[in-house]
């Protein structure tokens, strides 16, 4: 019986999780996945579906991600990346058309193109691989099924068939009533982040519950009130989750800049060491940044490696780390 895996999300962090099965212990020996994962691992899944409710214009992905499986072939991995044209085809409503033609469309707009000439490169079985890895739209998790011989081991994951309803930047997934099962011996759930507020925050309107996310204007949360700064916010809980690590660079430059014109305007008078002495007096273990730097030389280690070109070997427990680090 061929190896399934379902991965219900359509993040970078779900595509992510779709490469690494399909590539399999001998072409991630040189990067620094652990060795116990490699373990897992071996050879790899030999069918991945990654799938979301709603169509690919809606995708949380970028396209970086897409690129790295459209790539693997390339890279000797004898793997297909599978997209269906009818489903790409029927996401694109006239709300989704509007959406890619918006603010913020063009980097969709490619996705789209990408995804298209995916779909066609392998309209031809002959050409498929030995495994391969599908990406599904409007298709709904509903239920999970265990293996008609062992209730206590997933078998199938139940998906229904969705439809986009809605205005451009606002549609939803609805049900059809038409359902698709797919075979499964593990299922990843990959469905992202939503900020949560802190004790206080909706009561003084500093927080967003729909969106997840902390009301700001350019990283600002909250005056300076005395000697105290103000209070900022930056990354997803400033803008909801989206984007790579090069996005939370821009993100919290935006917010330093908020920072620096206030603290222009109103300077803050030093007050440090507040916080050394309260974990001090709680009995927390900290690990500072020269700790750090021993953990770093120690998973560095010429004879921790794999290989001469892996770039560390991690440790994985806490007792681990905190033993490197000589605490």
């Amino acid at each position: 019986e061929k190896q399934q895996v379902v991965v219900i999300g359509q993040g970078n962090v779900a595509l992510d999780c779709a490469r690494i099965m399909a590539k399999g212990s001998s072409h991630l020996i040189d990067t620094d996945i652990t060795s116990n994962a490699l373990d897992v691992l071996k050879n790899g899944v030999q069918s991945t579906v990654v799938l979301g409710r709603r169509g690919h214009v809606q995708g949380a992905f970028t396209i970086k991600e897409i690129r790295e499986l459209t790539k693997l072939r390339k890279e000797g991995v004898n793997a297909s990346f599978l997209v269906r044209s009818d489903e790409l085809d029927l996401g694109m409503t006239h709300a989704s058309e509007k959406e890619l033609e918006g603010p913020g469309g063009r980097p969709k707009s490619r996705i789209d193109k990408l995804l298209r000439q995916a779909a066609e490169s392998f309209s031809d079985e002959s050409t498929l691989g030995e495994k391969e890895i599908s990406l599904r739209f409007l298709l709904n998790p509903v239920e999970f099924l265990p293996l008609d011989d062992d209730p206590s081991t997933l078998g199938k994951v139940v998906c229904e068939r969705t439809k986009l309803q809605g205005e451009p930047g606002n549609q939803s997934a609805v049900g059809t009533g038409e359902f698709e099962t797919f075979p499964a011996q593990m299922a990843l759930v990959s469905i992202g982040y939503k900020g949560v507020a802190l004790d206080g925050m909706q009561n003084e309107g500093l927080f967003d519950p729909k969106r997840g996310v902390v009301n700001h204007v350019g990283g600002k949360v909250d005056e300076a009130a005395g000697s105290k700064g103000g209070l900022y916010t930056a990354g997803w809980l400033k803008r909801g989750p989206s984007g790579i690590i090069g996005t939370n660079i821009m993100d919290a430059k935006d917010t330093v800049v908020t920072i620096l014109k206030d603290l222009a305007k109103q300077p803050i008078g030093k007050k440090g060491g507040g916080i050394d002495k309260l974990l001090e007096k709680r009995g927390v273990n900290v690990v500072t940044w020269s700790d750090y730097k021993n953990i770093d030389a120690a998973e560095t280690r010429i004879d921790r490696k794999r290989t001469e070109v892996q770039p560390r070997e991690k440790f994985t427990t806490v007792n681990e780390l905190l033993a490197a680090a000589g605490i």
